[in-house]
């Protein structure tokens, strides 16, 4: 049986695949620590079709942040170091430019906390486009939209930034948007960024049309924070933990990881199995995280490094 755990975060998929070291044709899989070991940055790199089938995702590249301090410490240095971090990383993906016209979108629901985070981000960008006066004839032009649900606008939120897009010319696109992780311990801890574009809900199966180079125009790039998991992978990291702490032997601990998220399904009553968790702490998450974000984004136009 096919089974595909569900999840945003390319660096998941390839940990699905059974061994640690099975080698992927047609995928990189490169890591690295950066602040002092406290933040591993891991890059997944879809080369070609081979590759993007395996892993069911488009080519490119998948670069993953992850800083568990994001738990404890929620210090101005600890978040603006990780800011700084970030848009090293946002940086490297962008198209060469000198001066280039970038437009951010922040996707979500601002009413509904775990999926606020594009909006969120976005109250915070400082827009540059037409005020040359404050940022200098050079600056880079920064505009910023949040589309909002096609629950509110009866418009997919590719339809409204294409719409942009196509007025304001901008040189790439840049895509925020809360994601769906398969493990608990990425919530709220995880940056994912991708130079292949999003297609916003697909994490918890509720896809929309997508935002990519083919249907903006430019190239989109993605920004992307896990903010919830399914019910299915959280009773499954329950019994992963009972298993071990019980040694106990039986067929459950022989299936495969997919195996295991099918057979979780199945017993799982029809009432809970559609449901997706978030930590208690979301709204303080957000605003942390939102903070984060648009500090980084912030600093991508400026000349620092």
């Amino acid at each position: 049986m096919d089974i595909q755990i569900r999840t945003d975060l390319a660096l998941e998929t390839r940990e699905s695949f059974e061994g640690t070291n099975v080698e992927i044709k047609g995928v990189v899989l490169e890591e690295e620590k950066r602040c002092d070991d406290s933040i591993k940055v891991t890059r997944v790199i879809i080369k070609n079709r081979e590759g993007a089938a395996a892993m069911r995702k488009p080519i490119g590249t998948y670069i993953t942040l992850e800083a568990e301090k994001l738990r404890d410490d929620v210090s101005d240095s600890n978040l603006s170091g990780i800011a700084l971090e970030l848009s090293r990383y946002i940086r490297e993906l962008l198209p060469v430019m000198q001066n280039g016209k970038i437009l951010i979108a922040g996707l979500g629901n601002k009413d509904a906390t775990p999926d606020s985070l594009g909006p969120e981000t976005i109250e915070r960008i400082q827009v540059t486009r037409n005020f040359n006066e404050f940022y200098g004839e050079n600056g880079w032009e920064i505009s910023c939209i949040a589309p909002g649900v096609m629950a509110k606008t009866g418009m997919e939120s590719m339809e409204i930034i294409k719409g942009i897009a196509d007025q304001i010319n901008p040189d790439v696109v840049i895509a925020i948007d809360a994601l769906a992780a398969r493990n608990a311990k990425r919530l709220n801890t995880t940056i994912q960024l991708t130079d292949t574009g999003i297609n916003p809900g697909s994490g918890v199966g509720n896809h929309r049309k997508g935002l990519t180079k083919e249907t903006i125009g430019v190239p989109v790039v993605a920004i992307g924070i896990p903010t919830v998991v399914d019910v299915a992978t959280i009773v499954r990291d329950i019994m992963d933990n009972l298993i071990e702490m019980f040694s106990i032997r039986d067929e459950y601990k022989e299936l495969t990881d997919g195996e295991q998220y099918q057979f979780i399904k199945e017993i799982t009553s029809p009432e809970i199995r559609t449901l997706y968790v978030t930590p208690k702490d979301i709204d303080e998450d957000i605003n942390v995280l939102g903070f984060i974000l648009s500090e980084a984004l912030n600093n991508i136009w400026k000349k620092t490094e």
